[in-house]
């Protein structure tokens, strides 16, 4: 059994969250999955079994088991482990609503995972109740869309950071920090401090990682539109912005080399880089340990 159903939250919270996912397995072979860098913070409220914690980002945090999970923004993949059953439901946190929903700023949960209590307290724990208790995804995400509203406050980073942040994501993370800085009326060293405590990164980490988050989508994107006809459909497209559209376009002609300058990249020896310092191995092994077919990778020789 593979349940995956994504759902956006209430139009009140879209400024916060970005997206719900629901997802049960059973009888699946046990794996362990990467948790890779994105622009979005991480909350997790497990269903059945606990969330096991083979690595964090933070190679000092000792591995471990969540009933529910906070995770910060980072730049190096975690690492999760089953036995061949997981559920859950996770949300997309965007990084300029955490204060308004969570009360603290994402800086103070950069390259860290923490069980929900330790910032939302007994909010947390009924939270995963209800979820529990729900009967479906559809009741699932409306407990979500309940408890979430309820917690919205006023607090807002500064507009200098928000419109650092927002450039930042719609250039694909090419802008130069220098630019950034100078859009603000920041110096580079004032933006690189507040936007570390507001986003959780600083703009050139942050750059890096969008840039990262691009090309993971477009590799999906691509392998999707080449998976060999009569398989059964390969893995679904994740989506994304200009870059992300420009790279799976690329890839699906073939080339690597595409992909990589259409997200930003110098040449598909970066990319294949960063992939590996992201990610923690190359984008042909991602590809087959996330979707179990050798095959999706294929058009990724020679990286």
């Amino acid at each position: 059994m593979d349940e995956h159903v994504r759902q956006a939250p209430a139009a009140a919270l879209r400024p916060y969250l970005a997206w719900y996912t629901g997802y049960r397995q059973r009888g699946v072979p046990p794996a362990v999955h990467r948790g890779l860098p994105s622009p979005l913070l991480t909350l997790i409220f497990t269903l059945d079994e606990p969330l096991v914690m083979a690595a964090h980002p933070d190679p000092g945090q000792p591995p471990g088991s969540f009933r529910t999970l906070l995770g910060g923004l980072h730049a190096a993949p975690a690492l999760i482990s089953h036995q061949g059953a997981q559920s859950g439901v996770q949300i997309g946190l965007k990084p300029l609503g955490v204060r308004a929903l969570l009360g603290v700023p994402p800086g103070e949960l950069t390259q860290i995972d923490v069980p929900a209590d330790a910032v939302l307290g007994p909010v947390a724990t009924r939270m995963h109740d209800r979820l529990g208790a729900a009967p479906s995804w559809a009741d699932r995400f409306a407990v979500l869309d309940q408890e979430f509203t309820a917690l919205i406050t006023v607090a807002e980073p500064p507009p200098e950071v928000g419109y650092a942040w927002r450039l930042l994501l719609g250039s694909g993370g090419s802008l130069p920090v220098a630019e950034l800085a100078g859009r603000t009326g920041w110096s580079t060293r004032h933006l690189a401090s507040r936007f570390r405590e507001e986003i959780g990164l600083t703009p050139k980490a942050a750059a890096r990682v969008v840039r990262f988050d691009l090309a993971r989508r477009a590799l999906v994107s691509a392998a999707a539109a080449a998976w060999p006809p009569g398989s059964g459909g390969g893995p679904a497209a994740s989506g994304g912005g200009p870059a992300a559209s420009r790279g799976g376009a690329a890839a699906s002609r073939g080339s690597l080399a595409e992909l990589a300058v259409a997200c930003g990249y110098f040449d598909q020896a970066h990319l294949a880089r960063e992939f590996r310092a992201l990610a923690g191995c190359p984008p042909s092994q991602w590809l087959a340990e996330e979707f179990a077919n050798v095959q999706a990778g294929a058009w990724l020789a020679g990286e």
